[in-house]
């Protein structure tokens, strides 16, 4: 016997509609990598969150490039802020056919995974590695959407020796390529400003105890102590110098420490009031889209916010963005459109130099007020 299924002309429509629509959606991976483990988990968990609600935010907006609707998909990697993991993460993200990359967090990562991503085409935008090394290759697959370490150690010589009149100053850094390069680069600017190098010593990113270092620098009596590298070292060190009597040495230093979790790190430490630190990009209130952002960000991660998410947010929509305006999702044919890209974005309106550093970057200063951070207005 047979069985005779009899479908109306109506269903019959319905359901090549369906079908049809059901082939037109298209998945394109956007990858993210950063430290999600170990003592800079709570950056990278933070980056992460930033690429995570803006590829939620696309995904609302029902985007279609070259005829086929949109879902976009993160691919997220761990590379435990050590470059090897780093290098890896970015050949693994090659290998899945990523369209994109947002990352790395750190410059020691992010410079060699760049030339990853160079050889097998595919873009990565940083909206945290500021090592000004990162651009002096010239790939056209590398972007950086923050102020780099030339702005921010400048920066904040400039303060030391123009508002406060500091006359010496030790330096330790942390041997990374970021905290080299930042510390350098305060060095030659302070210098030039006349100020005295009185010491400099060395660390590493993993060390918690700084008494040898910190009393040999003691000796040194210096007005300000500058620190190139990351808050799970400059919080045990804030605590150390207020044991050693160093409560009227200011404390410098870039975006790598300048957060919410130092205060935490801190535990307390009167020492914590003397830190002038530098993030580039404006202060969230003064960001076009900031406080609005931040609302949201919060009610979705509580208490989780650091640094840099609104910088992987805005790096997330340049990335699609460029994809719009090439109608592809191919790197090969998008990626040209990123040097053109003019987007109004949560942290300012972006706009690359022919090199894929940021146009016109602004820097601002923090410090630190019964344990919170605000920036500097003055």
């Amino acid at each position: 016997m047979q069985l005779k299924l009899k479908l109306s002309a109506a269903a019959v429509l319905t359901l090549v509609a369906g079908l049809t629509h059901a082939q037109d959606t298209q998945v394109v991976k956007i990858g993210h990598v950063a430290p999600v483990s170990g003592a800079q988990a709570h950056y990278g968990k933070d980056n992460e969150n930033g690429v995570r609600m803006a590829i939620e935010d696309l995904n609302g907006q029902n985007i279609v490039i070259g005829g086929k609707k949109i879902k976009f998909e993160i691919v997220a990697e761990d590379d435990a802020a050590d470059p090897k993991q780093g290098t890896a993460a970015a050949q693994k993200l090659c290998d899945s056919k990523v369209a994109g990359v947002v990352g790395h967090l750190n410059s020691g990562t992010t410079i060699p995974a760049a030339k990853v991503y160079n050889d097998c085409g595919i873009p990565h935008v940083t909206g945290a590695a500021t090592n000004p090394n990162l651009t002096k290759p010239g790939y056209k697959t590398t972007f950086r959407i923050i102020a780099n370490d030339n702005a921010l150690g400048a920066g904040l010589a400039f303060y030391a020796a123009d508002n406060l009149k500091l006359k010496k100053v030790a330096i330790i850094d942390d041997r990374t390529a970021y905290g080299q390069g930042v510390a350098e680069v305060f060095k030659k600017t302070a210098q030039q400003k006349g100020m005295q190098i009185v010491d400099e010593q060395f660390t590493t990113d993993k060390a918690t105890d700084f008494m040898a270092i910190l009393t040999a620098i003691k000796a040194k009596a210096p007005d300000a102590v500058f620190f190139g590298g990351m808050d799970p070292q400059a919080g045990p060190m804030l605590r150390q110098m207020e044991q050693l009597g160093m409560s009227k040495v200011k404390y410098f230093g870039g975006d790598g420490f300048c957060t919410l979790e130092l205060a935490k790190l801190a535990a307390g430490a009167k020492t914590l009031e003397n830190v002038i630190c530098a993030e580039g990009g404006a202060s969230l209130a003064k960001m076009p889209g900031g406080d609005a952002w931040k609302k949201r960000y919060d009610a979705k991660y509580p208490a989780q916010f650091q640094v840099y998410s609104p910088y992987t947010y805005d790096a997330t929509f340049v990335l699609v963005d460029a994809m719009k305006r090439a109608k592809s999702t191919d790197p090969k044919v998008y990626t040209p459109e990123l040097i053109k890209t003019n987007f109004k974005g949560v942290t300012t309106t972006i706009a690359f130099e022919g090199n894929g550093e940021l146009k016109n970057p602004a820097i601002t200063l923090y410090v630190y007020k019964d344990g919170k951070k605000s920036a500097l207005t003055n």
